[in-house]
């Protein structure tokens, strides 16, 4: 609004309707969502009075306690699992993870609350301090090196902190140790992410990414934790779970789009997509239904500028491709007429979902809206992947929005990925060459596809020379 306030000279309103963290879905109404088979159960348990009950009888099967009020009472939290600490508790039942991860997702449910990890490892040198690296741990975390507490961080506010935790010599011993922790995830995505490493100074490492068992032991909802009897509570009997909130899909059309309706709008700007993270394939076919969606309702095209989601550490590890998936959605959603893209991966934060610079994500947004639709002559978006070309040892790459030139950041193109027929992308020698990319690598004598910033840390190497980054892309269908 800034930015269009200045160069317009005219005031510049915003409706502001927004929840963080929510699903594209839950912007949705029924009627576009009936039209995706993804959302049929739900939409139809929402209405049906025994998918209530039986979401009631699950949680009056099970103890509870009030949710804690301030970080003091957090830390001072009892689920009643202080025994799962301990290196000689029985856990020859528990699954296994792959941790980094997300651990708040299992076989066909997930739940906001409280798993435990353990992991034995085996020590040669016990002579002297450890240092345990146990990574971002999104919410919060109580960790225990042979059944003593050696750290945590309780209460809102350390989602991004890094856990480093001092491990003194006389809790060591040779042979087999036990790393327990309790990880709690308040809501959203719960995440373990980063590099996870026992160490000492003597320069012995044992990496710890890798197989840790687990158990859910206790669950959020309605602002009660939940708590799971480790002998009688069978997970496999747990209900698909019912809560009005949020991320249910057309809650907040409902409740926060449907009641804008009678206003005149210009168009919409929308961030989101981080919530959707992992579901790609679906998110490219409900962000169109959903703008279209509001098209409808509104009876009018307006235009619709969104921002593609900024890299980030999504909890696997550095170069997972799930938001860069998702980004290619959104990318691709741009097929839908009258719609324009801000690429933010040149201004995001590794290590913060949110990334501070805004000032940057509205004035490119601004940018869309005066050359759209304001009739100002000027480049709006960085370099769009238009098509390639297979060209022998080569593959040639063509953008549109190149603007006055193509650019590299820094004078060197990093993050340009080659395959051929058996699909296993390797790093690329990257050149421009009259505003084309071309791309080679003496590991691929005949490469077939090709991709750029795929993966969850893709930042930007290729700008135009107006300064926008051009977005992360596949060739691959």
């Amino acid at each position: 609004a800034k930015r269009l306030q200045e160069q317009l000279e005219v005031p510049i309103g915003i409706i502001h309707s927004s929840w963080g963290g929510t699903v594209a879905e839950a912007w949705t109404s029924t009627n576009t969502l009936k039209t995706l088979s993804d959302f049929e159960k739900i939409l139809t348990d929402i209405k049906n009075p025994e998918a209530w009950k039986r979401t009631n009888e699950w949680y009056q099967s099970l103890d509870s306690i009030d949710l804690p009020g301030t970080n003091n009472t957090w830390n001072d939290l009892s689920l009643n699992d202080g025994m799962l600490a301990n290196p000689d508790f029985e856990d020859e039942h528990w699954e296994t993870m792959e941790l980094p991860n997300r651990y708040d997702q299992f076989d066909n449910w997930q739940l906001d609350g409280t798993v435990w990890f353990r992991k034995e490892i085996k020590l040669t040198d016990a002579g002297s301090d450890y240092t345990l690296s146990a990574g971002v741990i999104d919410d919060m975390d109580a960790t225990y090196f042979n059944g003593t507490k050696v750290g945590g961080l309780a209460g809102w506010g350390y989602h991004t902190a890094e856990r480093i935790y001092t491990i003194p010599k006389e809790l060591l011993k040779k042979g087999n140790n036990t790393i327990a922790i309790r990880a709690i995830d308040g809501g959203g995505p719960g995440t373990i992410s980063g590099s996870l490493k026992l160490s000492n100074k003597q320069g012995v490492e044992i990496p710890l990414n890798g197989t840790w068992k687990y158990r859910p032991i206790a669950e959020i909802y309605q602002g009660k934790f939940y708590l799971y009897d480790l002998n009688d509570t069978d997970l496999s009997q747990r209900p698909d779970i019912l809560q009005m909130g949020p991320n249910v899909p057309t809650v907040l059309y409902n409740a926060m789009i449907h009641p804008l309706v009678p206003y005149s709008i210009k168009g919409a700007i929308w961030y989101q997509g981080e919530s959707n993270v992992g579901r790609a394939e679906q998110y490219a076919r409900l962000f169109p239904k959903m703008i279209n969606d509001w098209r409808i309702h509104w009876e009018e095209d307006f235009p619709f500028y969104y921002v593609q989601i900024a890299p980030f550490n999504y909890g696997i590890s550095p170069d997972s491709e799930n938001s860069a998936a998702l980004r290619d959605a959104q990318r691709k959603s741009l097929a839908t007429k009258n719609t324009g893209m801000v690429v933010t991966s040149d201004i995001g934060n590794f290590t913060n979902i949110h990334p501070g610079n805004k000032q940057d994500v509205g004035s490119r947004l601004a940018g869309l809206a005066l050359a759209n639709d304001y009739g100002y002559d000027l480049v709006a978006s960085g370099p769009l992947y238009k098509s390639h070309t297979n060209a022998g040892s080569k593959i040639l790459i063509t953008f549109d929005h190149t603007g006055s030139g193509l650019m590299a950041r820094d004078s060197k193109l990093n993050g340009f990925e080659i395959a051929g027929a058996d699909k296993k992308f390797v790093p690329a020698t990257a050149k421009i060459i009259d505003n084309t990319i071309e791309l080679s690598s003496t590991a691929v004598a005949n490469p077939v596809d090709a991709r750029y910033a795929w993966s969850d840390q893709g930042a930007s190497s290729l700008f135009n020379k107006e300064g926008l980054p051009a977005s992360s892309f596949t060739t691959e269908n």
